[in-house]
Order: structure tokens, then sequence, then C-alpha cells
């Protein structure tokens, strides 16, 4: 687990009790993921990869061959 202090909640994360959220904190080359109800564990990733993974869903053809 991280110790930064640098974490910033998706912007659509709406109101409520604020433990449905995504999170993230970026480095100078990782960018780390959680969700806030569980803060322990984070997905670890570049810029180029979450890019692609963003692009496909903003698309709809991830799972498409």
């Amino acid at each position: 687990m991280t110790t930064l202090g640098n974490w910033q909640k998706s912007s659509f994360s709406g109101g409520g009790d604020g433990n449905a959220c995504v999170e993230l904190a970026t480095e100078p080359h990782a960018i780390r993921l959680r969700e806030s109800d569980t803060p322990s564990i984070e997905l670890v990733t570049t810029p180029v990869p979450l890019a692609h993974l963003l692009h496909g869903i903003r698309l709809g053809t991830l799972g498409s061959a």
C-alpha cells in the first residue's frame, strides 16, 4: 500500500458516505488506483496501458476481436 497523500476521488463518485468511489494517485512513472472502501488493495499501471483501456471503454470495443 502506498503512503502517498495525493489520492484524488473520481468526479463520478457523487455524494453519500464517500465509500463508493475510485481514487487515484500519480507518481512520475506510475498511476495507482484503488476503491475507497478497500484502500489497501491497489492497481498499479503506467499512463499508456491505462489510456488504451480507457479508449477501449469509450469506444465500446473491449472484448471484441
